[in-house]
This record gives structure tokens, C-alpha cells and sequence, in this order.
């Protein structure tokens, strides 16, 4: 039998163990992917139709490689760096894409988003000014801890935790070096505050809050960014996000057009208030997507891919039913973080094809893979991640417990490589007065042009 898209031609740039799904989704819908990135050893370009070492910002390369190729579509993968190259490149060949410049300069750079939320009445971290000219004037306003971290990159990469002003230096130049427009900002570090994702998605117009979770990091890797743990869904902040945030932030998508696709916001909690601190707008790493296809039947990867080769998300994507308290469902992401060093053995997945509460378990790493320092408080570090999905809470703290206790991963000379999991406990505990009261008619809102 024919696939849907047999033949048909996509361009995916980026090749992150993130996006190989993305391509084997494409693959299974009958695309032939084309994977463009500067590593020619990235995991994505391993089932790819073709693979090319063109650079996901050499924007000028991509154009003539999607016209050599005679691609019918282009999609970004896992890869916030490569969204104004993507917007660029569909612009060029006049192909579907669901951003827009002005989405783009809104979305993929932290300043800039970070003063249009303040316009819309949505907070972000407070900030102190400083430039690569470092002057004495600025460094004495700093009251540490804060955190230096450049505008347009993300997973951790470039960000440092910065604890006395003898460290500003060195935390400016790496956030310098990991920033194509060499632009940082200095924040406030929101040491033992909670953190939560919120997660919408758009079809023609119509915003759907699909998933609002609470997130948990670690706090073992000292001057670090704060690698994330995992998420529990529902968070235990729902009611106060819908009544305080999301209708600013909607009316914001709104104005500021967008359409279709898919968009994250990282916020932090602490007394009542949301501080939105980071945004990606494209598929997520997380991958919350993973967890809706099991609630809700539909697959974000293959809305986007049809999209990229259509202009049209599809019929299959139906976000009137969706609920961001999930329909009663129980959900969570496990992410098993690893420090320094040559991983000899990984035990504890052994069962997990026979266990009906995982949804999926994404593997980034295996036996025989090394972790550099370089690595270490950035999402190259990880593992891999846990999705699970249960009709209860206890139902699903058992089951985050119980991996959290058999998984184990080795070094050559026998030593413990894991860094300890979040506190299931506390995750999964409401907060004093949490009572679910918000029906979905008042949590999604449609978006008109």
C-alpha cells in the first residue's frame, strides 16, 4: 500500500538524537528526509534518506541544497538556533512554514522575548545590565547568585551559575562564545524556587493549552544550569497559572500571529507569581508530544511533517478535546542524568517493552558512549527519558520510584554514574488549598487572525 507522502521530498534541519524520531515519523509516513547539519556523524543523519554536512545556519547552503534537491518541504527538527534559519530558508522557496519573522524575533531570543512578555503583563526573571564592555559601574549593581546565559541558545549550553564577581568574567566569555550574535543577559538565579512548563499547541488559529506541568532539576552540579530531572502532569499550580498567566499569554500568541505549531514556555513559581524565563518554539526535546499521542491519539511529529509538505496540520489533529488536567490522567517524563565518564554497563530497562505504563523510553546515550566535561549542565548529558502514564498519582509515584531504584549505569572501573533522580514525594503532594475548579471551555482559547 502507498504512504501518504510517498516520494515526496523534506528537508529537516538539525541532527540531534531529538530529531531522529522526527525522521523515522517522516520515514514511516513515506518522506524521503534530507538532514542537514555540520556534524557528519549526527545521530538523525543515521535514518535518513540522504544526509548532508551543510550547516544548519548557513542559510545561503540550505537554499541551494533544498533547490538542488527539489525538496517539497522544509521543517526545523529539535533545534531552537535553527528556527530563524528555517523561517529564512521557507521564505526563500516560498514553502509552508509556521513562523514568521516576527515570531521568530520574539521567540528565539531571550531579550527580546523577555521585553514582549513584560509588555503583555507576563513576568520574567529580574535582570541586571550588563554588556561585553563589563564596566565597573554595571558589575556593582550584580547581587549574586545569578545566572549569564546567552540569548539564542538553549539547553543549557552557554549558561552558568555565576556566585562572586571573580567568576563574571569567565561566565561572560562562554556565553559570548555559545551566542551566533554574541548577546547575553544577566538574571537573577532562582535558587529554590519551582519550576513548570507550559506547553500550547496551534491549528489555524485555535491556541490549545495541551499540557501545564511542574518540572524538577538538579541541584548536585554546582555553577551549572539546572539540568532537568523530569515533569509531573498535571502541575499542582494549574489553577493559578489559567487565572494569572494564560490569558496574557494567549492574547500574546495571538498579536503576535501565530497560526500552527507548537510552543513551549519554562516559567518558575515562587509565591503566587510566574516567571517566564525560556521559550522554544518548534518541537520539544521533552517531548510532551509523546505523552498527548497516548492521551489523545494524534502525533505532533507527523502534524508538523504534514504541515511542512502541505500547509496543513491535517484532520487527525482535534485540539477541542484536549484538557490540560489530561482526562483524569497521571503523566510524567523521567530523565536519568549522567556525570563524567565512559559508560561500561546500563541496567534496569530490561522489562520496560512489557510495562503498560511506559509510553516511550528515549535513549540518547548506550554502552560504550563517553560524557565529556563539556557536557556536564547541558541536556547532552543525558541518558535517557522515561515517559509514563497512569490512571492514578500513587499509581504513578510507584512506577517513578521503581525505575528511579533499579536503573543503574556503570563506569569501566565499577562506579556510579547516575546523578540521584527528583523527590517523588514532594512532586506529586498538592500544594495547601489545590482544588482542580477550571472546566476546559475556560482553559483553551481561539485565536483569531
Amino acid at each position: 500500500m502507498a504512504k501518504e507522502f510517498e516520494g515526496k521530498k523534506l528537508l529537516i534541519l538539525g541532527g540531534n538524537p531529538e530529531t531522529s524520531a522526527l525522521v523515522r515519523v517522516a520515514n514511516d509516513m513515506g518522506v524521503k528526509c534530507i538532514v542537514a547539519s555540520a556534524r557528519h556523524t549526527d545521530d538523525a543523519k543515521e535514518y535518513a534518506w540522504k544526509a548532508s554536512d551543510v550547516d544548519g545556519m548557513d542559510v545561503p547552503g540550505l537554499i541551494a541544497l533544498a533547490r538542488n534537491e527539489q525538496v517539497d518541504g522544509v521543517l526545523v527538527g529539535v533545534a531552537d538556533i535553527l528556527v530563524p534559519s528555517y523561517c529564512k530558508v521557507c521564505d526563500a522557496l516560498n514553502l509552508p512554514c509556521y513562523a514568521t519573522q516576527r515570531i521568530v524575533d520574539v521567540f528565539s531570543y531571550k531579550d527580546v522575548f523577555k521585553a514582549t512578555c513584560e509588555s503583555y503583563g507576563i513576568h520574567g526573571i529580574p535582570e541586571f545590565y550588563l554588556d561585553a564592555e563589563m564596566r565597573p559601574s554595571d558589575v556593582a549593581k550584580i547581587k549574586y547568585p545569578v545566572m549569564v546565559k546567552p540569548v539564542d541558545n538553549g539547553g543549557g549550553v552557554g549558561m552558568t551559575v555565576v556566585y562572586k564577581e571573580d567568576e563574571l568574567k569567565a561566565a561572560v566569555d562562554k556565553a559570548l562564545d555559545a551566542s551566533p550574535n554574541k548577546r547575553f543577559i544577566v538574571e537573577r538565579y532562582m535558587d529554590g524556587v519551582e519550576d513548570m512548563g507550559m506547553y500550547y499547541t496551534f491549528k489555524d488559529g485555535y491556541c490549545s493549552a495541551s499540557c501545564i506541568y511542574d518540572r524538577y532539576t538538579t541541584d548536585e552540579q554546582r555553577g551549572m544550569s539546572r539540568v532537568c530531572l523530569g515533569g509531573t502532569y498535571p502541575s499542582k499550580h494549574m489553577d493559578d497559572y489559567m487565572r494569572r498567566m494564560h490569558f496574557n499569554a494567549v492574547r500574546m500568541f495571538k498579536e503576535i500571529g501565530i497560526k500552527n505549531g507548537i510552543l513551549m514556555l519554562s516559567a518558575f513559581y515562587e509565591n503566587g507569581e510566574f516567571y517566564v524565563y525560556d521559550t522554544g518554539f518548534r518541537l520539544q526535546g521533552e517531548a510532551p508530544h509523546l505523552l498527548l499521542q497516548k492521551i489523545y491519539g494524534y502525533d505532533q511529529r507527523e502534524m508538523l511533517v504534514r504541515f511542512a509538505l502541505t500547509g496543513s496540520e491535517g484532520p487527525k489533529v482535534d485540539l477541542y478535546k484536549e484538557d490540560p488536567y489530561m482526562t483524569g490522567k497521571y503523566a510524567a517524563t523521567v530523565w536519568f542524568l549522567l556525570k563524567k565518564g565512559k559508560i561500561a554497563k546500563v541496567q534496569g530497562f530490561e522489562d520496560i517493552d512489557n510495562d503498560t505504563r511506559v509510553v516511550a523510553n528515549v535513549v540518547r546515550l548506550r554502552e560504550g558512549d563517553e560524557v565529556p566535561q563539556e557536557w556536564i549542565g547541558n541536556e547532552k548529558q543525558v541518558l535517557t527519558r522515561l515517559y509514563l502514564v497512569c490512571n492514578t498519582k500513587d499509581e504513578l509515584a510507584d512506577a517513578i520510584r521503581e525505575y528511579q531504584n533499579k536503573v543503574k549505569v556503570l563506569d569501566q572501573d565499577g562506579n556510579d554514574m547516575l546523578l540521584k533522580g527528583f523527590d517523588v514525594t514532594a512532586a506529586l503532594t498538592p500544594s495547601d488549598g489545590y482544588v482542580p475548579q477550571i472546566c476546559k471551555r475556560e482553559v483553551t482559547e481561539v485565536v483569531h487572525s
